[in-house]
C-alpha cells in the first residue's frame, strides 16, 4: 500500500486495488471517525456523485475504507473552489474544512471531488444553515 498521509490525526493509505484506508488517531479520534462515517452515509443516501463511497467502517480500529476519488489537486482558483464546496449544500452537508488539500480530481469522468469529512456538518432538513462559510472556517467556531 502507498502511504498518502501520516499526521497526528490520521494515517491514510491507498491499496494497490485503489481503495483508500483511513485510520483516525489523536484528539477526538472516535468523534471524528463517527462523524465522517455519518456524513459519508448521508451523502451516499442522497446520491452525491463527487465524494468517496464508504465501503467499510471498523469502529474498533477507527478505520474506514472508501473508494478512491482521484488525485490531489495542486491549484484551483478560489472562486471555483468555493463553488465546488457549495455543491455539497443541496445534499445537506457543509464541509467545514474547505481547503485545497480536500479537493481531488477524478480522471475517469473529469470531475473535481471532495474528501475528508471528519469535520463536516449535516445541515438541518430544509436547506443550508445560516452562516455557511466556504472559507474553511467552521461556522460554529470549532478549531480544526
Amino acid at each position: 500500500m502507498d502511504q498518502v498521509k501520516d499526521t497526528l490525526r490520521a494515517l491514510v493509505r491507498i491499496s494497490y486495488d485503489g481503495r483508500v484506508y483511513k485510520t483516525f488517531r489523536g484528539p477526538k479520534a472516535q468523534e471524528r471517525f463517527d462523524n465522517e462515517v455519518r456524513v459519508l452515509r448521508h451523502l451516499e443516501a442522497r446520491g452525491c456523485p463527487f465524494v468517496p463511497r464508504l465501503l467499510e467502517a471498523d469502529s474498533s480500529q477507527l478505520r474506514i475504507i472508501t473508494t478512491n476519488c482521484g488525485g490531489r489537486v495542486d491549484h484551483l482558483d478560489d472562486e471555483r473552489r468555493r463553488e465546488l464546496y457549495a455543491e455539497l449544500e443541496p445534499y445537506g452537508v457543509r464541509h467545514d474544512d474547505a481547503e485545497m488539500r480536500n479537493v481531488t480530481y477524478r480522471q475517469s469522468d473529469g470531475r473535481f471531488c471532495l474528501i475528508d469529512f471528519e469535520f463536516a456538518t449535516i445541515l438541518p432538513e430544509g436547506g443550508p444553515a445560516n452562516g455557511s462559510q466556504a472559507s474553511g472556517a467552521p461556522a460554529d467556531g470549532r478549531v480544526n
